[in-house]
This record gives structure tokens, C-alpha cells and sequence, in this order.
């Protein structure tokens, strides 16, 4: 596993130690990037060294935090050939611990937190992180206090009640619920685990870039194409990316990244279109998918550089559009996916119709969960779906 040299404030550069828990840049609030002496990393550890790992995201642990891991299996997912178009692949991260690719980026912040000798750790969430966090947590040895709207997926808060979390219930957003987190963790001892509010959730995240590159031969496709609520994961592909080419696995070539939100929570989006730096506030979030109703992603700044330096682009889909894809991909791929990973596929068929992509060019779409996590969310549209529209007949209103 890696030393790490240093940890780097992205908006300001300023350096700080990663020898004492660390959160945010003190200076401006900057996310905290881990780094790692890569010249010297790279003389050892090289593609052909992978040969026989463990089939799990520690398999890089050569460019992941020195200390003992906090794991569950978590990684080396699969990538699968789409029976639908001939150049796409379905990262399917579902098959996680606790059914989400929230999984990689808890065993590493946990994993870290379990170093440093925390004790309490707290985090909002929509959902999977909830999950994630109480599971590594209950692993670990570690509290966990988690804040979720009240209207979660019924799968994440019995998940965190079952792993012996201390949980409380928000009436609103997850925006809500990161403002109590913060007004609460200095009097009750809490170590903030927000997203991107600490330097290693990014790092656990990043290994989905390794995978990519290593389950495509270390070639990296034209495209990937992410759900994006806080954007963790599309941040550390890309630092991946950066770190691959530095230990000369790869040249400087880099895949279109797109950002799919819902058109009901588009912070994103609505920043890119308008060509701004940063995102705005979305006011009265509302979608299905609740992992993408994150009204302002803290690393904002970051997902918006990376989209313009890719030359990728975001858009936005309907929820009809991400359920008629759910089933499309249940039916037709055998995937059963959450419907943030759904959002994915509604991505691009839209990204396909409008020529961005051509039927000969290699995508990576990325389903972020299982979609046993949203059974209560997927019944209810469906039964929504069902219900026939109210009809007049003899003076009486009501459903026929």
C-alpha cells in the first residue's frame, strides 16, 4: 500500500498532512486530493504485477492509503457486454457489498477513520452512502450516525438500522440533512464523512478508472457515462486516469465524460448549459431517483472542469425515460438496476439519437446500485404507471 506524500487543496494547491484526520481546505474549502510518489510506485507496481490480486478494489493497493483494509469485497465488478449494442458495457455496480458503488468509496474513508482511531463517525445521505457507511462502520468497530430524508428507499434504513446505526429521519433533502451535521458534529464528537468532505472516499471511488482501463485491456473507451448526484465517482475515474498515465499504463488520451442527471434535479446540467464554472442551488428537488436528487454537488467545480476538458457534455432525462430504460434493461440485458444506473442507459439512447455518440463508439454505462435497494420506489410507479386517468360519466367523477 502507498505512503501518501501529501494531501493537495484543488482550488488553492495548499498542502496539508495526512498524518491527522483531515476534511476540507481551510483556506477556501477546497476538496483535498491524496498523493502519492508515483515515480517510485511505478517501478513496481505495473500491469503485469495484478496477475493473480485479489479479485477486489485492493487489488490497487498500491496507489490506495497505507493501512489495513476495512473490506467486504468490495470492487472488481463486472463489465458487461451489452446483447443490445455491440460497443456498450454496463459497469454493474450493484454487485457490491450492500449494492452499491457507495461500498468502494466507505471501505476506504472507513478504512482510514479506523487508522486515525475515530470514533464517531456521521454522514447525510440519499440512501446507498447511509447503507455503506453502517456496514463498513459496523465492520470497523466504529458509530455511525446517519441523517436521510425521510422518504428513502425502505431497503437503506432498514439496512442502517440492522447494522446498528444511530439513525434520524429528515423532512427534506439531503441538503437538510448535511445542514444538521454540520450544526451537530463539533458538540457531539462526529467525524463529517459528506461527501467530499474528507480526502478518501474519492480514493475508494477511483478504482472503477483502474478497472475500466484493466477489464478493456488497458484501453480506456470513448465514452463513460455517469449518474451524477455528488459526482465522487466521476472525479476519482478521472483522477485514476491522471494517476495511469503517470505510472505509464496509459498515454493521454482520456473518454468523453457525461454526466446524466434527472430533469428533476439538475443542478449540473443547467450550470453546463449556461456555461457557468459552478452549479445553483436546485429548488424543489423531486425524482425517483434518489440518488440524483442532490440539489448542489460540493465538487461541483471539479465535475464541471472535467466535463469541459473531456469534451463530454450533461443532460437530463425524465423519470419516465430512466423507468422505461429500468425496463428495458431488466428485459433485455437481464440487469436489474437501480434506477440512477437506469438513468444511464436513457443517457444514451439520447446521446445516440443526437450523433454525440456513433453506434461504432465504445461507452461505458455505469449502474451505480441494484435495483432490489428501490423495490418500494419501483412499486409505486408502477402502480402510478397503471392507474387510468379520471373520466366523466353521468355526473360522477372518478377513476374507471
Amino acid at each position: 500500500m502507498a505512503s501518501i506524500t501529501h494531501l493537495e487543496c484543488t482550488k488553492c494547491d495548499a498542502h496539508y498532512s495526512s498524518a491527522t484526520p483531515q476534511t476540507i481546505c481551510t483556506k477556501d474549502g477546497g476538496i483535498l486530493y491524496a498523493h502519492y510518489d508515483l515515480a517510485t510506485i511505478r517501478t513496481k507496481f505495473t500491469k503485469e504485477s495484478l496477475k493473480g490480486r485479489v479479485a477486489s478494489m485492493w487489488r490497487y493497493a498500491d496507489v490506495l492509503p497505507d493501512a489495513s483494509p476495512v473490506t467486504l469485497g468490495e470492487g472488481f465488478t463486472p463489465m458487461l457486454p451489452s446483447r443490445e449494442f455491440p460497443h456498450v458495457f454496463i459497469k454493474d455496480e450493484g454487485l457490491n457489498p450492500t449494492a452499491s458503488f457507495k461500498a468502494r468509496g466507505m471501505s476506504a474513508a472507513v478504512t482510514m477513520a479506523k487508522a486515525y482511531g475515530l470514533k464517531k463517525l456521521a454522514a447525510p445521505s440519499a440512501g446507498n452512502a447511509a447503507s455503506a457507511l453502517a456496514a463498513y462502520s459496523a465492520a470497523a468497530g466504529i458509530e455511525a450516525h446517519i441523517f436521510m430524508p425521510k422518504d428513502v428507499p425502505l431497503a437503506n434504513r432498514l439496512e442502517c438500522e440492522s447494522f446498528g446505526a444511530h439513525v434520524t429521519l429528515v423532512d427534506g433533502l439531503i441538503s437538510d440533512c448535511a445542514r444538521m451535521v454540520a450544526e451537530r458534529k463539533e458538540k457531539e464528537g462526529w467525524f463529517d464523512m459528506s461527501t467530499l468532505k474528507e480526502p478518501f472516499r474519492v480514493e475508494g471511488k477511483k478504482t472503477m478508472g483502474y478497472e475500466i482501463a484493466e477489464q478493456l485491456n488497458w484501453r480506456l473507451p470513448k465514452g463513460v457515462i455517469y449518474p451524477t448526484g455528488g459526482g465522487v465517482g466521476l472525479l476519482g475515474m478521472w483522477k485514476a486516469f491522471d494517476e495511469m498515465e503517470a505510472l505509464g499504463w496509459i498515454g493521454p488520451e482520456r473518454p468523453k465524460m457525461i454526466s446524466v442527471q434527472s430533469d428533476g434535479c439538475a443542478p449540473i446540467v443547467k450550470a453546463w448549459n449556461e456555461n457557468k464554472p459552478v452549479s445553483e442551488f436546485w429548488q424543489n428537488a423531486a425524482t425517483i431517483s434518489s440518488g440524483l436528487r442532490v440539489p448542489k454537488a460540493y465538487g461541483d467545480y471539479l465535475i464541471l472542469d472535467i466535463l469541459k476538458k473531456s469534451g463530454g457534455t450533461a443532460l437530463a432525462v425524465s423519470d419516465e425515460e430512466t423507468m422505461d430504460a429500468f425496463y428495458h434493461w431488466a428485459r433485455v440485458e437481464g440487469v436489474f438496476a437501480a434506477p440512477e444506473g437506469a438513468a444511464s442507459l436513457a443517457a444514451y439512447r439520447k446521446l445516440l439519437a443526437s450523433g454525440f455518440f456513433s453506434p461504432n463508439d465504445e461507452v461505458v454505462l455505469f449502474n451505480t446500485g441494484s435495483g432490489l435497494k428501490y423495490l418500494d420506489v419501483i412499486e409505486r410507479f408502477s402502480q402510478r404507471a397503471k392507474r387510468p386517468g379520471s373520466r366523466q360519466i353521468g355526473g360522477i367523477i372518478g377513476p374507471y
